[in-house]
C-alpha cells in the first residue's frame, strides 16, 4: 500500500521499542511502505516523539504510546490503547528488549525474571491481545518477534537474555498453533547489526565481516525481512535468520565481548 493512501485505509502496526536503534528503523521502514505506526516507548519520550513525527510524514496517523512492558497490566493494555486511538491494529513487531549482562556464575532469579518479563511475557501478552482484537473484527493479524542469531550459535554470555529469547522462540511455535488461523506468529533473528558502546567502530566492522557471506545483517536487511513477513500470508511458526550466515560459525563469546 502506498504511503499516499488515506490514513484510515492504511494497515496499522505497533512497533515496540520504536524510539531508538532497530525499533526506530523498523518503524520508519514500515511507515515508508504505507503502514500507520504506533510507536511504543518506555522512557524515551523525546526519541519516540521524533520517530512518530517522521513516520507521520511518510504515512499519516502515527502516534506514540508509553508502556513498561515488564508490567503485566501495562503490557496487556497496550493493544487496547492503540485500538482506542487509532481505530484498529493489524500487526505487532516486538523489537523492545532488555539486554543486561550476566553469566552462569553471576546468574540470579531477579535478573532472569526481569528479562523474561520484558523479552518473553510481554510479547505473549501482546499476541494474545492482538488475537482477541482480530477475532472481534473478524480479521487477521501477524506478530513478528525479533530474536537473535546466537540462539543457533550458543555462547554463555548474556545468560538470562539468551534464556529469555530462547523462550520467545519457543513461544513462536506455541502461539502460532494456539492462535491460528486468525494470527500468524513469526521470528526474525538478526546477526550483528548495530554497534554499541561496548564496541569501537573498527571492532564492529571487523566483527560484522565474520560470516560465510563476509557481512552480517544491515538495518535495511532486517527492515526488509520484517516487511516481507508482514505481507506474506503463508509464513507462521518459524524464524527467519538474517545474519549473513553468522549462526553457522562457532563463536565462544558474545560479539560485544570478543
Amino acid at each position: 500500500m502506498s504511503s499516499g493512501a488515506h490514513a484510515n485505509a492504511a494497515p496499522t502496526v505497533l512497533v515496540t521499542g520504536a524510539g531508538k536503534r532497530l525499533g526506530r528503523a523498523i518503524a520508519l521502514g514500515l511507515a515508508k511502505a504505507g503502514w500507520r505506526v504506533a510507536v511504543h516507548y518506555r522512557a524515551s519520550v523525546a526519541e519516540a516523539t521524533q520517530t512518530a513525527d517522521e513516520c507521520a510524514a511518510l504515512c499519516p496517523g502515527a502516534q506514540c504510546f508509553a508502556a513498561d512492558l515488564s508490567d503485566e497490566t501495562q503490557a496487556c493494555a497496550l493493544v487496547h490503547s492503540v485500538v482506542d486511538h487509532m481505530g484498529h491494529l493489524d500487526a505487532v513487531v516486538n523489537s523492545a528488549a532488555l539486554f543486561e549482562h550476566d553469566s552462569a556464575s553471576s546468574f540470579s532469579n531477579a535478573l532472569l525474571q526481569k528479562h523474561m518479563l520484558t523479552n518473553t511475557a510481554a510479547a505473549i501478552h501482546l499476541a494474545r491481545q492482538l488475537h482477541a482484537h482480530a477475532c472481534a473484527r473478524e480479521g487477521n493479524g501477524v506478530v513478528v518477534n525479533l530474536l537473535d542469531q546466537k540462539l543457533w550459535n550458543l555462547n554463555p554470555d548474556f545468560f538470562s537474555y539468551t534464556l529469555s529469547k530462547a523462550s520467545l522462540e519457543t513461544a513462536n511455535t506455541l502461539l502460532a498453533k494456539a492462535l491460528a488461523p486468525q494470527l500468524r506468529v513469526v521470528g526474525v533473528a538478526p546477526g550483528l547489526t548495530l554497534t554499541s558502546h561496548m564496541l569501537s567502530d573498527d571492532k564492529f566492522q571487523d566483527l560484522h565481516k565474520l560470516s560465510p557471506l563476509g557481512r552480517s545483517s544491515s538495518v535495511d536487511d532486517v527492515v526488509a525481512t520484517v516487511l516481507f513477513v508482514l505481507l506474506n500470508p503463508s509464513i507462521t511458526g518459524t524464524t527467519i535468520l538474517v545474519d549473513g550466515g553468522q549462526h553457522l560459525m562457532p563463536f565462544e563469546r558474545d560479539f560485544s565481548l570478543m
